[in-house]
């Protein structure tokens, strides 16, 4: 059991999940719900995503060109696409334009899961972890970093909700430098994500 690859995946992708970036991308809803409804939503979200990366980790590229005959590059292209779209408009707009982009959804928790949980980097990471791994430790992998994640999102929610009594206006302006801020490292991986796509699509061709 080689437990050096096995936290080697569980950190990259627990690093790509940024429960600090993820809290921005999700403020209004850490402002606008009480503690339970907010872990109730995190929860399910974590599931389904937890349960796509886990698909991944087991199969692997093959899921793309064995049964969906996609070139995975393809994949990396367009995911980097809709990420490098929501990174432009929270530097533009701010955490509105979270707000507007996931919509007055009914189902939160499948919001969340995507596209904020479920990415091209994610699924990369995911993708990655069953690579030298048997499909029980690469799925292990997935359900750690998951886990962190879940925990470091109460814990901002946590220290939004008691901090935020005291020094709201304070918060609200950290939040939005930080937050336009976080969004250009998204956009600098989103076209990262693309240009290694477009570069695997260019190498098949060749």
């Amino acid at each position: 059991m080689d437990w050096s690859r096995f936290l080697d995946s569980t950190l990259f992708l627990f690093v790509l999940l940024n429960p600090f970036l993820l809290a921005l991308y999700l403020l209004d809803l850490i402002k606008s719900l009480d503690a339970a409804t907010f872990r109730s939503v995190l929860w399910r979200a974590v599931l389904i995503a937890g349960s796509i990366f886990a698909v991944f980790a087991i199969t692997g590229e093959s899921l793309f060109q064995d049964l969906l005959q996609l070139s995975f590059s393809s994949f990396q292209v367009f995911g980097g696409v809709v990420f490098l779209i929501i990174g432009i408009r929270y530097v533009m707009q701010g955490p509105s334009a979270i707000e507007k982009l996931r919509g007055e959804s009914e189902h939160l928790a499948g919001s969340i899961a995507m596209p904020f949980l479920v990415g091209p980097g994610t699924v990369t990471a995911s993708v990655l972890a069953g690579v030298g791994q048997s499909p029980p430790m690469a799925v292990l992998s997935v359900v750690v970093a998951m886990f962190l994640a879940l925990v470091g999102l109460l814990g901002v929610k946590w220290l939004h909700d008691h901090v935020r009594a005291r020094h709201e206006r304070l918060v609200e302006r950290y939040t939005e430098i930080v937050g336009r801020l976080a969004a250009f490292l998204v956009g600098t991986v989103a076209v990262d994500m693309i240009l290694r796509g477009l570069e695997d699509w260019i190498g098949r061709l060749g």
